[in-house]
């Protein structure tokens, strides 16, 4: 079974190409350090496949999160400092996984991509 991980990011937001990689990054790294080793273990085996997907605003980001919390799976939700672009605490953007391709895609599959 094939293993990735999705990164969502808001669209409303309209960040820049740096801010915007520096938010996909954090969401990545701390939802790695959130799952377990074996599941790490399997991702990187499989080379870490990473995918990037809109969503439209923090209510949907954070639905989806909601959803794969509900579904077992591991999430990270990345709250800014505001020290650049966006207000202190605002919520750029999420991770799922890694974890099973499958699991992952029964809910974000109707997303597009980045």
């Amino acid at each position: 079974m094939p293993y990735k991980q999705v990164i969502l990011v808001r669209q409303d937001l309209n960040l820049l190409k740096g801010k915007l990689s520096a938010q996909c990054s954090h969401a990545a790294v701390e939802a790695v350090l959130r799952s377990s080793d074996k599941k790490v273990s399997t991702w990187r085996k499989e080379g870490m496949p990473k995918i990037v997907l809109k969503v439209k605003d923090e209510k949907e980001l954070l639905s989806y999160l909601q959803k794969a919390k509900d579904d077992g799976l591991t999430t990270a939700l990345i709250t800014d400092a505001g020290r650049t672009v966006v207000a202190p605490g605002t919520k750029t953007c999420g991770a799922i996984g890694p974890d099973e391709e499958e699991k992952i895609d029964a809910i974000t599959s109707k997303l597009p991509l980045l």
